[in-house]
């Protein structure tokens, strides 16, 4: 039984990550992403300081950790505001699954910038996602909504800005593996940095306090945080190749969960579906082929 417990901690990051934008975009209908960007901030920022004052104390780490930390920090903010402004556009099926092209960008970045290969795999897996992006971000006239082909370029710069965010932390904890500072660290530093640019931001960009939104988006801001949790939980009892692939579904559960919870807000067409199964085959072939190298 235990062979099974990372796949199905994995499998539980992605529902938990699923609902959190299902829940953030219930709220979304009332305010806007400034506000759930802001509540996700201090709720990693209070829970997680809580869990290093409570459990794991304050380690000796090195400069290059805190670093790192600080780096990631000053662009949470932003990968957070443009996860949850794409998602205000386009939806939360559409929205997720270019936000989870981020191993897309990953890899381009490697071959790119580090010399790697691209190897079957990996070009198989860039052409299904493009194939997706594609897919998803084709607007159909008659189908209208206030959205544009280019909200999807919301997602898609969340998806490249996380993967640089997940090279740096990558690097950082590998030779110090203290996740929960790292990512407490991270969180103050955004929620400071964050709140210091809604002091001068326009009126459109400001948060907008409104009843109706609070509850949904306090329940995303906090499944957002026990997601990340899970994930970490996840590569302390099993190897990457395995967990990845399982945390990689959640734009197929977003898929789902929109047709069961969201009827009423959102259209989910076979394009989109077609698109997010792209996505999710694109991504794992990217994931597993660069794990097996």
């Amino acid at each position: 039984m235990t062979q099974l417990l990372p796949q199905a901690i994995g499998l539980l990051t992605a529902w938990t990550y699923g609902i959190s934008i299902i829940s953030a975009r219930r709220g979304l209908q009332y305010s806007n992403a400034s506000t759930v960007t802001l509540l996700s901030l201090i709720s990693q920022t209070v829970i997680l300081w809580t869990m290093v004052g409570g459990f794991t104390g304050l380690p000796d780490v090195g400069r290059g950790f805190l670093l790192a930390a600080v780096t990631v920090g000053f662009l949470m903010p932003v990968l957070r505001w443009l996860t949850y402004t794409g998602i205000a556009k386009i939806g939360a099926a559409r929205g997720t699954a270019l936000r989870s092209t981020h191993p897309l960008f990953s890899a381009l970045l490697a071959v790119t910038f580090l010399g790697e290969t691209a190897a079957a795999p990996l070009v198989t897996g860039i052409v299904l996602v493009v194939l997706g992006i594609v897919l998803i971000s084709w607007r159909e006239e008659r189908r209208v909504s206030t959205a544009r082909w280019w909200h999807g370029a919301y997602s898609l710069s969340a998806a490249f800005t996380a993967a640089v965010v997940h090279n740096i932390a990558r690097a950082s904890l590998a030779p110090a593996a203290y996740p929960i500072l790292f990512a407490a660290i991270v969180g103050a530093v955004s929620l400071f940095i964050f709140a210091g640019y809604l002091t001068v931001a326009g009126t459109p960009h400001r948060p907008v306090w409104d009843r109706r939104a609070m509850r949904p988006f306090l329940a995303a801001a906090v499944l957002e945080t026990l997601g990340f949790l899970l994930f970490n939980t996840a590569l302390t009892v099993g190897p990457v190749v395995i967990v990845t692939p399982m945390v990689a579904t959640q734009p197929m559960w977003v898929l789902v969960f929109t047709v069961v919870f969201l009827r009423s807000i959102e259209m989910v067409t076979l394009r989109t579906v077609s698109g997010s199964l792209a996505v999710v085959a694109g991504t794992l072939a990217i994931t597993l082929g660069g794990a097996l190298r």
